[in-house]
């Protein structure tokens, strides 16, 4: 593979995907939960979260991932400026991920402050949803994409004209989403 486009290990080895150029792993700066790999742009606020969940049951597939945006929603302090925009199947025939009996593709948009700060930033919030019922988990993999930075946000000084790499772009996202790989499925427990 070309350059820095190659699987990278997650969980520990027990997941692989490709993942966007410029990336920087979170757990290197602070701890993150056991259930998630949290990554950053070097240069811009976007962010990409994979998380291992609980398989919700009893609703219908797209209202899961409806659930998990309203989850992140909480997550955010952002109950109430939180908008679904769309709820599609992604084709499961894209996937690497054969464990997968189904993915759902969200897109939204939240209104999130960051570090308590009354500024609101909007950000455009694109998930998937693979659903892996045969081991009682839902694996999101969400892209935090900041379309609109508040004047007094913290955010605000890194100007466009600043950043020395380019941002990630629904493609980048898209190549993860295709590429993500189970090697063991004993993270299941």
């Amino acid at each position: 593979m070309e350059g820095n486009i190659a699987q990278r290990p997650l969980f520990g080895g027990a997941f692989s995907a490709i993942l966007p150029p410029n990336i920087q792993d979170v757990s290197d700066l602070r701890e993150i939960p056991d259930n998630q790999e949290v990554f950053v742009h070097a240069d811009t606020d976007q962010s990409i979260i994979v998380e291992i969940l609980e398989y919700q049951g009893g609703m219908s597939d797209p209202d899961a991932a409806r659930y998990h945006f309203e989850d992140v929603a909480a997550s955010n302090d952002a109950q109430g400026r939180a908008e679904v925009v769309s709820v599609e199947p992604f084709p499961l025939a894209q996937l690497s991920l054969t464990s997968c009996s189904n993915a759902w593709a969200l897109t939204g948009h939240q209104l999130v402050s960051k570090f308590n700060e009354q500024a609101q930033n909007t950000v455009t919030i694109h998930m998937a949803l693979f659903r892996i019922q045969q081991h009682a988990t839902d694996l999101l993999v969400t892209f935090n994409d900041p379309v609109a930075i508040n004047p007094d946000s913290s955010s605000a000084g890194a100007g466009i004209s600043e950043i020395s790499s380019p941002a990630w772009t629904v493609e980048d996202y898209h190549r993860l989403l295709c590429s993500f790989q189970l090697h063991d499925p004993g993270i299941f427990g």
